[in-house]
Parts: C-alpha cells; structure tokens; sequence
C-alpha cells in the first residue's frame, strides 16, 4: 500500500528521495549543462569561422581566455582567444556533452523517471543511494564548472585527456589545476554513475509488478537495465586510468610516461611508461560508453515510434536481442579508436571485424524502426518527430562508421574533421534527438501540463535542419584531410578553400544553439502554466499511465496494478479497440470497462481513421 509521505520543502525539492523529483533534477541540471556546453562550443566556433574575431565584448566575463592585440596603426586594441584557450574549451565543451547531459541528463532523468512506473514499483530500490546519486552528481557539476573560472584555465588535454599533457602538471597551463580539478569532478560523477546503475539493476530485478516477466518489459527499461550493467563494468576502468594518472601527477610513478623531453632542453626521469596504456584503459570505457550513451536514447525511441505509429513495435524479442549483442559487442571493439597508434596489424584486423560485426544489431534495430513507422497509423506529435529524427541521424551517422571501422580508411582520416562529423552525428546529436523525443513525450507524467505543439515543431525543424548543415560539410573538408582540433583554418593554404564553409558551418550552429532557447522557453512556460494533461494523452500501454497525473510518492493510490500483457499491443488484428494496455484485464476488456473517464473513455473509442491529426488525439 502507498503511505503519505508529509514532507517539508527540503525534503520534498531539495534532498527528495522521490525518483521523479530525482528524475526532474537531473533533467533540469542536464538541461543547463547543454546550454554551457552549447555556449562553448559556439565561443570556439567563431574563432574557426574568423581566425581572430574580436571577442573585446567578452573581455569582462572571459578575460583569462582572451589575449590582447595591438593595431599599431589604428593604436586600438582587440581581444582574440588565446590559443591555448581554444584546446581548453574543446576539451570542456566534450567533456560536459559527453559526460553531464548525454550519460547523466539523459540516463539518469530516464532511468528514473520510467524504471519504477514502467515496472509498477513505488521507487527505486534504494530511494536514499537514488538521491545521493544525484547530488553526487550535482557536486561533480560544480567542480567542473568552478574550473572554468580558474587563472590558468580548465583541463586542456582534450575530453579524452590523453597523456603526457594530462600527466605533466607544468606541460601547459591547462595541465596544472584544470586538469586537477576535472579529475577530482570525473571521480565523483563515476561514484555517482555506479551508485545510480546499482540501484537501477536492482530495481528491474527484484521490484517488477505481478505479471511482469522480463518478457513483457517495455523496450525503455531493456535499456536501461543493459545501460546500467555497461557502467557498472565500464566506468571503474575510467576510474582506474584516473588514479593512475593522479599517481603521475603527484606521486613520481611512471605509469604513463617514457622519455619525455621538456621544453628547456632536458629529459624527463621517468621511464617505463606508456601513453597507449592509458588510451587501451580509456577507451575501455570509451566505446561502452557510446553505448551508454545511444541505448537509453533508442529505448526511448522505439517506445515513442510504437505508441504514435499505433503498432506494435515490429520485431520486439530481435530488438533485446541487438540490445544484448551491442551490450557484449560494445567491450571488445575499443581498440578501433587506437588504429593510429601503430597497434600491430593482425590485433588491428581483429578489431576491424568485430567493429563492422557490431553494425549488424545496430542495422536491426534500424530496419525494425522502418518496419514500424511502415504504413502506421502515424501521429507526428512533437515526441514523434525527434524520433523520428534520431532514426535518420543514426543511419546516416552509422554509415560513416563503417568507414572508419575500418582500420585502411580510419589512419588517414582519423584526426580529421570527417571523425568529428561522424561522432556528433552517430552519438551527439542522436542522442539529444532522442532526449527531446523523451521530454516532450513524457512531459505530461512529470509536470502535469503539456509542451506547446507549435513551439515543439519550430524547435524540431530548426535543430534538425542546423545539425546536418553543420555537421554533413564536415565529411567533405575531412575528406580533403583538414585536421580537427586545430586553432585556424588559415595555417594551411589547402585549407583556405574550405574557408567559406567553415563560416557557412558556423552560422549553422549558431541558429541550432538559438533554437535551444525556443525549447528552454517552451519548456519553462509550459512547466508553469501549460495545458493541463489529462491521466493518458497519448492512449499508451504502459504503466506509468496508469497512475495519476501527478503522483505522489509511491505512485500508485491503493494497490500495483498487474500486468496482462506486453507493453506494445496497438491495433491488434481481430480486436475493435486501438490499444490495450497492460494493467486491464482480459475481463475488463471484454466488458468494455470505462477505466479512465478523464481520457474521455478511451477503450471504448474506435480505431482513428488514416487521416486523423495529432490535435484529435491529445484533446
């Protein structure tokens, strides 16, 4: 039975042990991490567009990034970003993506929002390790932030901080404590991380509703749980690498470095070490965590793609299947990322196969979205749309990844922009893609109220449309080998025909981090005073629309319900009735039960006709 829980404010928005109000503060949090992110990311932007733009406009509140020129023939003065600074915010600019909004904002607002009303539990196994995981993760936020702001500047050494300028506090401004700081900041989102994937495994396994066998969970909540188990066993590697590295730093071991000449002439006296070790222990983790990445993402897909194409999810036992096969493929294809570091060529040819191996459950899970959406009865709500969207992003970004699977095509494209191209593609944008879809479908079970539809589709239309005219040109100048990372197009005089490109690029992701803004506003507004939603807008089958529209803590009033059924039974052959959720019984199907008044009785309701809009089916 579900008790009353009298909270105070604190206990109640703060410290909430709640995993919607959990689920909320990861979201909220992963949300303004993007923003930061996003802003970075367009600082360095138009550095690559003008080399030199005058950033005097931002001298008051960026000062430590910017560096002084004198015009001596107008006598003004003009601030640029220093180049040192450049590598600095594409460092930060990854890490926060990659790490605080795509794993922690996505993952970890999914996984617990849905986990415990998708397998009819009143909260997380442990509701108190749940909150702790946030506020981890909350602390892991600042320290990140905070070394932002530093003299010398934040970490520097890339996202993947690759050693020696990781290792070596005096190698670059940037390695000194920046770089302690993002170690300290990734130490405890790791201990974070494995807090919330604990509680998550446990929860799928042992709190699962009468009737809910792992056969009837929903798409989401398999991956989730694969999700959880990859950072269970991935994440620690990270932690490692980091120790080892902190050992460097500080305590004069050599794990890492080997005949290191430093810049005044001499030799650094540690020997033994190897930069490859820390790129085999990071990528370990690295790779599973694309995956870690992408799967909440398609689990939210194909969720979203069922309920609004009104069909079952085509092909549901060979969709866990490619889970689990991604899952076990996704700890042995690491080395793909390392073809440039002179890895012997038979160990190299062992880690192109099972690279293009791997494609083929991704290809699955494409084909049987196809087969979905193929002659559905399709709603283009705005939840709808993103999905969709990912859906062409994960093919055309997938289909560069079996380019760079293979080890003849990655050497020499491998630290050009045609990677970059295919990372933000594959991974970055599918994934926020798929975190939209998210947000604006289950917007009404966390807030209430529902998202503006025309908002959503600016929103949609917009970002859709910047993310390919960003990141399709890439392709082509990385193809004619222009080199990522780089502080000016203009060092290269082969360079300077992409120059216009790269200013055309820039304008395009200037109006995709503008489009943000349309959704943050969409967002607030709606949060606040938006439609009110009614128990189940979307006529889905899941749980979690089986319980009120703003739960309490315990989610359900009275008993769990049971479940009789799996979680993707629309417009059944042989039944009169679009959709059939879990919780009702055979018996109250038969007699028509009215289980819902305020979705105006929607069991009795005839199948929507071909024609029928998305507004017929939220009013």
């Amino acid at each position: 039975m579900a008790h009353e829980h009298h909270e105070s404010f604190i206990s109640k928005y703060i410290f909430s042990q709640d995993h919607k109000m959990i689920a909320r503060q990861y979201l909220i949090t992963g949300i303004f991490m993007g923003f930061v992110g996003g802003f970075l990311s367009i600082f360095f932007r138009l550095q690559l567009g003008w080399d030199g733009i005058d950033f005097t406009w931002l001298n008051g509140l960026f000062g430590n990034y910017l560096s002084s020129n004198f015009n001596e023939a107008t006598g003004d003065v003009s601030y640029v970003l220093a180049p040192d600074k450049y590598l600095a915010l594409v460092t930060m600019h990854g890490t926060i993506l990659v790490f605080f909004v795509l794993t922690a904002g996505l993952s970890g607002t999914f996984s617990n929002l849905l986990i415990p009303l998708q397998i009819g539990a009143r909260d997380m196994a442990s509701p108190f390790l749940n909150m702790l995981s946030y506020w981890f993760f909350f602390l892991s936020t600042v320290i990140m932030l905070v070394s932002l702001f530093i003299e010398t500047g934040p970490a520097s050494a890339g996202w993947t901080i690759y050693p020696p300028l990781s290792a070596l506090p005096k190698a670059i401004p940037g390695s000194g404590l920046g770089m302690t700081l993002w170690l300290a900041s990734m130490a405890i989102f790791i201990a974070s991380s494995l807090m919330g994937a604990l509680n998550y495994i446990s929860t799928v396994l042992n709190m699962r509703t009468k009737g809910l066998s792992m056969k009837k969970l929903p798409l989401t909540i398999w991956a989730f749980f694969l999700t959880a188990i990859l950072g269970t066993l991935s994440f620690p590697v990270l932690f490692s690498a980091a120790l080892l590295l902190i050992f460097d730093r500080s305590f004069g071991t050599s794990f890492y470095l080997d005949g290191i000449y430093l810049a005044d002439g001499g030799v650094l006296d540690k020997t033994g070490g190897s930069p490859i070790l820390f790129q085999h222990l990071f990528w370990f983790l690295g790779h599973p965590e694309v995956y870690i990445i992408l799967m909440p993402a398609l689990g939210i897909t194909s969720e979203v793609i069922s309920t609004n194409a009104r069909k079952p999810i085509f092909g549901y036992k060979a969709m866990v299947i490619s889970l689990l096969g991604i899952s076990v493929l996704s700890f042995i294809v690491w080395g793909h990322h390392m073809f440039v570091t002179g890895m012997n060529p038979f160990l190299g040819s062992i880690f192109m196969i099972v690279t293009l191996i791997i494609a083929v459950p991704s290809a699955i899970k494409t084909f049987n979205y196809l087969a979905t959406l193929w002659k559905g009865n399709i709603h283009f709500t705005n939840g709808m749309m993103f999905a969709i969207g990912l859906v062409s992003l994960f093919i055309s970004g997938g289909l560069t990844g079996i380019w760079l699977g293979n080890a003849a095509i990655d050497i020499p494209l491998h630290n050009t922009y045609f990677v970059v191209a295919h990372f933000h593609i594959v991974m970055g944008a599918s994934a926020i893609f798929g975190m939209f879809s998210g947000v604006y479908h289950w917007f009404p079970k966390m807030f209430g109220r529902m998202m503006d539809k025309k908002l959503g589709y600016i929103h949609f239309w917009l970002t859709f449309i910047s993310v390919y005219l960003v990141f399709f040109p890439m392709h082509f100048i990385g193809l004619a080998g222009v080199p990522r990372r780089y502080y000016a197009f203009t060092n290269f005089d082969f360079a300077d025909d992409f120059l216009d490109l790269n200013k055309f690029i820039t304008y395009a992701a200037i109006l995709g981090f503008a489009a943000q803004f349309v959704f943050l506003y969409n967002f607030i507004k709606s949060a606040i005073s938006g439609e009110k939603a009614v128990k189940n807008p979307w006529r889905a089958n899941t749980l979690e629309w089986s319980t009120e529209v703003n739960p309490g803590h315990g989610n359900w009033v009275g008993a769990i319900p049971s479940v009789y059924r799996g979680p993707h039974e629309y417009s059944k052959p042989g039944v009169d009735r679009d959709f059939l959720p879990q919780w009702i019984s055979e018996e109250d199907l038969n007699q028509a039960v009215d289980y819902d008044s305020e979705d105006h009785d929607p069991i009795k309701r005839d199948v929507p006709s071909t024609t029928q809009n998305e507004e017929s089916v939220t009013e």
